[in-house]
């Protein structure tokens, strides 16, 4: 086993030294030797047949022992950290010192490697932190928001004869342009005017619009090729609809659920309102508990941590230096979301370990079920394609660190803005096992239903995603 040692160079980063004595060295050798062995050709002997002493004589023993090094450098580095249970954060600078003489084979290998650690932090005492949230009631008038939003649901939408106003369904088509150039036009399109999910500046320009009307505004184009660039957009109204809702009754009931009476649906939704209710101030006081938490101790970032992570979050978004979206704010902004990120992970790590919070296949499976649907995706395929890309142990570790903050939240003391005490058991309680069950039974009826074509698909790609 090799030797090492280690020396703090700061609250994040330390100096590893790793000692191979020749011995440890010896077997890298006879591998280099075979090696060589295998490339040169020297006439009178086989390939992969050239004794030691031959190879020694046309290429050297000193390349023989620096090809062994440089094949073995990565493993001796692995079982330094392992023996000086270090888990690193970056790659290390590594430096050779010293190796063994090639002619006497006496002395050893040292290198030494600079790289960045987690930071020992020592827990504040997380136990009965105080937390306000907003009081909030599952009044009346949160039973009759749902029932709007569900009636709103199966609604139809009617021409009007009016101007456009906020939340009214238009019909519309657009003209951009940059300068005296046109750069992209569409016609026919169906918006709802305050949804903000179209251009910027086109929720103000269609209010008050008649059909038949039109108005120009100033906008920043947000895709495709101009990006980022100011244009100049017309925007012409060709019709204005509004949702007209169905009756509240008990025919409404019947088709909208599985109940027979309106009186039984609002019955239902005040319950989810309850729910809802439990919920919302839930994830209040989670979010406010970790932020007193964090501000109770000091946790120092490595630089490396941070400059990676902003790399990666330009390079893969595709913005090229100095564009817009790569703008000196931005990168602060990435920065500063990344030192959070991190703090929040040593500190929920450790609390994890001191609670000896583990993950089971249960919460596993709920996760990736819950996860899933966020993005669309089968949970069998997501779970797949987490297994692929070697992702599982990351989503283990996220749903350890939130069970850890359940931990905290469990113990703390949560009030409302009217001095009430606020019970979230039901919120930091983890699921029951018949929802465990339930989840695991999902994952598996996705997988039975999949189709021999599929899984031939998810083979090849599979076998594609090794090959590179």
């Amino acid at each position: 086993m090799v030797k090492s040692t280690v020396e703090n160079l700061n609250p994040t980063r330390v100096k590893l030294t790793v000692e191979v004595t020749s011995e440890e060295l010896e077997p890298k050798i006879k591998a280099a030797y075979r090696s060589i062995a295998e490339q040169v050709q020297i006439p009178g002997f086989r390939k992969g047949k050239v004794p030691a002493p031959i190879i020694d004589q046309r290429v050297g023993r000193e390349y023989v022992v620096q090809t062994a090094i440089n094949d073995g450098l990565n493993e001796f580095y692995q079982q330094g950290l392992a023996e000086a249970e270090i888990s690193p954060l970056s790659r290390p600078e590594v430096e050779i010192e010293e190796i063994p003489d090639p002619k006497t084979n006496e002395g050893v290998l040292k290198f030494t490697g600079e790289l960045d650690v987690k930071p020992e932090v020592e827990l504040p005492d997380y136990a009965g932190l105080e937390v306000e949230v907003e009081a909030r009631t599952a009044d009346d008038q949160a039973v009759q928001e749902q029932l709007d939003e569900l009636r709103s649901r199966f609604g139809t939408l009617k021409d009007v004869d009016r101007p456009a106003a906020t939340d009214d369904f238009v019909t519309i088509d657009l003209v951009a342009s940059i300068g005296d150039e046109e750069i992209d036009n569409a016609t026919g399109l169906s918006y709802q005017v305050g949804a903000g999910t179209m251009l910027e500046g086109i929720d103000e320009a269609l209010e008050g619009l008649s059909a038949g009307e039109d108005a120009a505004f100033e906008t920043t184009l947000a895709g495709g090729e101009h990006s980022g660039e100011s244009a100049s957009v017309k925007v012409t109204l060709q019709a204005v609809k509004e949702r007209e809702l169905p009756e509240a009754d008990d025919e409404f009931a019947q088709l909208a659920s599985e109940f027979d009476t309106i009186e039984e649906l609002r019955a239902d939704l005040a319950t989810k309102a309850e729910d809802n209710l439990v919920v919302e101030q839930g994830v209040e006081a989670r979010d406010k508990v970790l932020e007193k938490l964090m501000e109770l101790v000091e946790v120092p970032v490595p630089a490396s941590v941070v400059e990676g992570q902003v790399e990666q979050h330009f390079s893969q978004g595709g913005h090229a230096e100095g564009d817009d979206h790569d703008s000196a704010e931005h990168r602060e902004e990435i920065e500063e979301q990344t030192r959070e990120a991190f703090r929040n992970e040593v500190v929920l790590d450790l609390i994890a370990d001191k609670e000896e919070i583990g993950v089971d296949q249960g919460e596993l499976i709920e996760y990736i079920v819950s996860t899933a649907s966020q993005y669309g995706m089968e949970p069998n395929q997501f779970a797949q394609m987490l297994d692929q890309a070697g992702q599982v142990p990351m989503i283990m570790g996220e749903v350890r660190r939130r069970k850890a903050l359940a931990k905290v939240l469990e113990l703390a003391v949560v009030k409302d803005s009217e001095g009430q005490a606020v019970d979230l058991t039901d919120f930091v309680t983890p699921q029951g096992e018949d929802e465990e069950e339930g989840a695991a039974e999902q994952v598996a009826e996705t997988a039975e239903a999949e189709t021999a074509a599929d899984d031939q698909a998810q083979e090849s790609t599979r076998e594609t995603s090794e090959e590179k």
